[in-house]
């Protein structure tokens, strides 16, 4: 069953339109890798998605349709975005963070503490002294304790450090072994996405021109559409 089915999604920044025909379908229990060059329009179509921007087309969630609706009540309805960026609240401490961000559900301290040891033992620190990548997992942590049916990752990994980087992919990969979410990612590391991701969509100057099997994206698929 489709968690999110997004068809024919066209948006603009203005007078400049950045979308132009994207479609996409993820089921329940599912990761969807989310393809394409830079400044094809990956983070836009998030942006739709989560109502950050005006958008025509179909946009439905749980069956319902949530093109019309204000950003945070799609999020009440359980998706959560980790940004591009972070954007970690950077006065407030750790906890803070988190408290800020949390609703009922299994996502609680202790159990993100569980998936980041590492923000276990820094709840009293600033955010803003994190390094990026404890920043980043303060980010994936954040949106799981709104206690999420979808999880948006837009970037999580990119300029990490290699050894922060395999954390957080090791995390992604528990997060699918365990929690039953559906995950929306986008990232640019082919070979850690085909371990996890089940289908994937390859977007190409704001249109979606790919979609199929993690497993098919060949050599012959990367060459013609995510090639530099």
């Amino acid at each position: 069953m489709s968690l999110l089915r997004v068809q024919n999604l066209s948006a603009r920044y203005g007078v400049s339109q950045a979308l132009f025909d994207i479609s996409l379908d993820l089921a329940e229990g599912q990761v969807l890798a989310l393809l394409g060059r830079n400044g094809m329009g990956k983070t836009t179509t998030i942006k739709a998605i989560c109502r950050m921007i005006m958008a025509k087309g179909v946009i439905e969630f749980a069956g319902q349709n949530v093109l019309r609706l204000p950003s945070y009540k799609v999020a009440r309805l359980g998706v959560g975005l980790v940004p591009e960026g972070r954007r970690c609240f950077a006065p407030l401490t750790v906890a803070e963070n988190l408290t800020a961000a949390a609703r009922p559900g299994p996502w609680d301290m202790a159990a993100v503490g569980a998936l980041f040891p590492r923000l276990a033992e820094r709840q009293g620190q600033i955010a803003g002294s994190l390094s990026g990548g404890e920043q980043q997992m303060l980010a994936i942590a954040r949106a799981l304790m709104t206690n999420p049916r979808l999880l948006i990752l837009d970037e999580a990994t990119e300029g990490l450090a290699p050894l922060v980087r395999g954390e957080i992919w090791d995390a992604i990969r528990i997060l699918k072994r365990d929690s039953g979410l559906s995950i929306l990612v986008v990232d640019k590391s082919l070979r850690e996405l085909s371990d996890i991701a089940d289908n994937a969509v390859i977007i190409q100057r704001g249109t979606s021109v790919w979609h199929g099997p993690m497993g098919a994206v060949d050599s012959g698929v990367r060459e013609q559409y995510l090639g530099v």
